[in-house]
């Protein structure tokens, strides 16, 4: 056991500075392409001048259309890689995902009705906090539907986050349907298919801060997240109150995942994709593996916008349309794996 650890600790160790570098890669390159392309000597030079130094149209395209996206894109990446993993030990089912287990759907609907309520509804923390409120509803459905006989199952997991998902696509469909103006219908779709070109520098503070604060404490809880995963009863044995700290987190983690969403719409898979990914490097302990999904997270997250930003240029697809094409391959794979595991699927 010591020596598992210390193989994650170096693993570790060896990833953080590669993702940093790559996170640093990346962000080069959602600013330096688009439809305007900029050389990347050209973006550093920017970059290192400053915001408020005169730069002509280049300086104005990164400092105020691409960096803020590629910040946002880069937050909740990392937000919705790092609640995807404890939603995993949470329910001890690694097929877990804010996205499959209808917390992003539920947090667009909260969005989106504060949206229709109007501009009142929505201004300051209005919309975080619907969004949160339909994020852990969801949650709470999901799982009391999965959760039969002190057993969750693959099927039922899976079974339950489709019946909330299609329920809370029903109701945003319906607020689509008797939206009022066409602002308002934009506004819905956003949040339907997600996307991150709506960053603006004065609405980063608050995703970052649920980020930062949020991953905080998720680190703090490492050990009794690392206890869950070997079963209620065990955990139990060792002193966990499993009841009250399971309801705790996901508290904790509907809150980070509804203000990423209120900011991003419903963006699927990165969750489910990122923490599998890391584990095979790091292991499964929950303080060396937090720091490197959120690290990937970011770094997938920040790629697959600039995918969706370049690949229909000059059209622009939404980001979670890219996440949805390269995640329902794997999570197919992944359920299908976890069938065989089980010995059958419900």
């Amino acid at each position: 056991m010591p020596a598992e650890r210390s193989r994650a600790g170096l693993r570790t160790a060896l990833a953080v500075p590669l993702l940093v570098a790559a996170l640093l890669a990346a962000a080069v390159a959602g600013l330096a392409l688009g439809p305007v392309r900029i050389a990347p000597g050209r973006v550093l030079d920017i970059l290192l001048a400053g915001p408020d130094r005169p730069g002509g149209a280049f300086a104005t395209i990164v400092w105020d259309v691409r960096l803020p996206r590629v910040v946002l894109g880069a937050v909740v990446g990392a937000g919705l890689a790092v609640t995807g993993t404890v939603l995993q030990a949470l329910v001890r089912n690694r097929l877990a995902d804010p996205f499959l287990l209808g917390a992003s759907s539920g947090a667009s609907a909260g969005a989106v009705l504060a949206v229709v309520l109007g501009a009142g509804a929505a201004a300051g923390l209005g919309m975080p906090l619907a969004a949160f409120g339909g994020a852990l509803v969801a949650l709470i459905a999901v799982y009391a539907m999965a959760r039969r006989g002190g057993t969750m199952t693959t099927g039922r997991l899976v079974l339950a986050g489709v019946a909330v998902q299609y329920v809370l696509s029903a109701f945003t469909s319906l607020v689509l349907v008797l939206a009022a103006t066409a602002d308002e219908v934009r506004s819905v779709l956003f949040w339907t298919l997600g996307g991150l070109g709506g960053a603006r520098w004065d609405e980063l503070a608050l995703p970052t801060a649920a980020l930062a604060v949020g991953t905080g404490l998720l680190l703090a809880l490492a050990r009794p997240l690392d206890l869950l995963l070997a079963g209620d009863e065990g955990a139990r044995t060792l002193g966990l109150d499993t009841g009250r700290f399971r309801a705790a987190v996901f508290v904790l983690t509907s809150l980070v995942i509804g203000v990423l969403v209120a900011y991003s719409g419903a963006i699927g898979f990165v969750g489910l994709m990122v923490p599998h990914a890391a584990r095979m490097w790091v292991g499964a302990g929950h303080r060396a593996l937090l720091p490197v999904v959120a690290l990937a997270g970011a770094v997938f997250l920040t790629l697959a916008d600039l995918v969706a930003r370049t690949a229909a240029a000059p059209e622009e697809i939404p980001v979670g349309v890219v996440t949805a094409l390269v995640g329902g391959p794997v999570f197919l794979w992944l359920l299908r794996r976890s069938s065989r595991a089980e010995g059958v699927l419900g």
